[in-house]
């Protein structure tokens, strides 16, 4: 939707219907522009303006001094985008598929989400501790994109992990 000429997602909402008084829609919305969230009450009725958007999948290219290369398979146009309208830019590897979110009207780069998972390589992590498996045992591990995850003892240096783009959170061991 659209308030004071910026475009804005819903996160989260909640229709509000108190014993006393009008119903209201309490909501969690995200700046496009900015990428800031902002907590809005609107109050029962009350209307907003829609806005048209389209997601077109592109393709990671490189980045460099005027921010991130992104091509659409289709018609192999392309489009530099700035880090703040990336969801998860350390995860980003070349040749990924991403899919960018355009204000229709405008022609406008609203936000490039990732996919949900990746797959990246651990190039250095502590050795596990002989015999220390009565818990689960978390210790700090570098993948290869530098980023640095929190894993289970039994991931060594080599091993495939997947990791989830939203949290950038360990999900599992990869099998090769």
């Amino acid at each position: 939707m659209e308030i004071d000429d910026n475009p804005w997602q819903i996160i989260e909402f909640l229709h509000v219907k108190p014993g006393k008084g009008p119903a209201f829609v309490r909501t969690k919305l995200r700046n496009l522009a900015s990428g800031k969230i902002v907590d809005k009450t609107f109050p029962s009725g009350h209307t907003v303006k829609d806005i048209r958007i389209e997601r077109r999948p592109y393709q990671y290219l490189y980045q460099d001094d005027s921010g991130f290369h992104f091509m659409n398979n289709e018609t192999f146009d392309q489009v530099t985008l700035p880090e703040v309208l990336i969801n998860a830019p350390q995860f980003l590897q070349e040749g990924m598929p991403v899919e960018i979110t355009f204000h229709a009207e405008k022609e406008l780069p609203l936000i490039c989400e990732l996919p949900p998972f990746v797959v990246l390589e651990v190039t250095y992590s502590e050795p596990a501790v002989r015999g220390d498996t009565a818990n689960s045992v978390r210790k700090p591990a570098t993948l290869e994109n530098g980023y640095v995850v929190t894993v289970p003892s039994f991931v060594d240096v080599g091993t495939k992990i997947k990791i989830d783009t939203r949290t950038g959170e360990y999900i599992e061991r990869v099998k090769e």
